[in-house]
């Protein structure tokens, strides 16, 4: 009888440890389906697409009567790419700009032809249909150094990364009536320029003083966005920041306006063309015989054939 007794024991602990492993194993794959539905659905929440291309031309001339280098090398790579959140009433976009290039030939050498880092966040919540209370953060600068050229044998420093470093915070109200355009409207905004190089700092460029590496300038700044793609060949880009230092002469609005075309030729051939146009009343010009000039408008344009590769 005894015997029995402890059988029935037994028998009984290993039916409740089984049951107890049963139901961890359903715990477990409860848990795990959880974990992937979760996933699944985040993944759903975010898009993300872009372009890089790279662009290639090269020429070569012996005893060519018209003239000209004998040897020409030009490469360009640009990389744009955007990311978007959207869960409710909350809203977190980001975007990011990357190019660079250079140009070789026989009788100017390797000179530098485009060189950008752009780095925009913005986060919003939705206070009514298209309208959001938003938190902005960019950053802009630039690879390597940059020179302007005099002759062939003489060249000033005008740049170089984080001379100028541009890192703004802002707060204000965002209008997006379509995924594909915004406007940012913002009276608290907080900008620093940064000069990180000790030539540029010490002679005060960009409008940082003298011998500083940093400057902070509180103002107004507006940012307008648009994203248009026309059809499956076609597509157009364009960012428009204003900025106004509450500071130092409010009216001088400071311009940054960015502007990139793709037509795209086959699967995996387009062309593409920038334009980047800036106005900035700190940046002295400089004068073809080196002297500071006053400030200009800057254009940069390029255009080119390549490879591109869409995400």
């Amino acid at each position: 009888m005894r015997n029995v007794f402890i059988l029935m024991i037994l028998f009984l602990s290993v039916l409740s440890a089984y049951a107890q492993d049963k139901n961890i194993i359903n715990l477990r794959t409860e848990a795990s389906r959880a974990l992937k539905t979760a996933a699944i659905d985040t993944a759903k929440r975010w898009k993300i697409n872009g372009t890089y291309n790279v662009n290639v031309n090269q020429g070569a001339l012996s005893n060519w009567a018209a003239g000209g280098d004998n040897w020409s090398l030009a490469v360009s790579s640009n990389l744009s790419l955007n990311g978007s959140y959207r869960k409710g009433v909350n809203a977190w976009d980001h975007n990011i700009d990357l190019a660079f290039g250079m140009v070789n030939t026989t009788t100017s050498g390797s000179r530098k032809s485009s060189d950008r880092i752009d780095y925009l966040t913005k986060y919003g919540y939705e206070v009514s249909k298209k309208w959001y209370i938003s938190a902005l953060g960019n950053f802009r600068s630039q690879f390597t150094k940059g020179w302007n050229h005099i002759n062939d044998s003489t060249r000033i420093l005008t740049s170089d990364f984080m001379a100028p470093g541009y890192i703004l915070l802002s707060m204000g109200i965002d209008f997006k009536p379509n995924p594909n355009f915004s406007i940012f409207l913002s009276p608290f905004t907080q900008r620093w320029t940064v000069v990180r190089n000790d030539s540029l700092a010490k002679i005060g460029a960009f409008g940082v003083p003298p011998g500083k590496q940093k400057n902070t300038e509180p103002g107004a700044y507006a940012s307008i966005n648009w994203n248009k793609k026309f059809n499956d060949n076609l597509t157009y880009k364009t960012r428009l920041d204003l900025f106004s230092n509450y500071k130092h002469d409010p009216w001088n609005i400071d311009i940054y306006c960015t502007n990139i075309l793709t037509a795209k030729v086959s699967k995996y051939i387009s062309m593409t063309i920038t334009c980047d146009v800036i106005y900035d009343n700190d940046t002295k010009s400089v004068n073809k015989d080196g002297t500071e000039g006053p400030p200009k408008t800057q254009i940069k344009e390029t255009m080119g054939i390549g490879f591109l590769y869409k995400f």
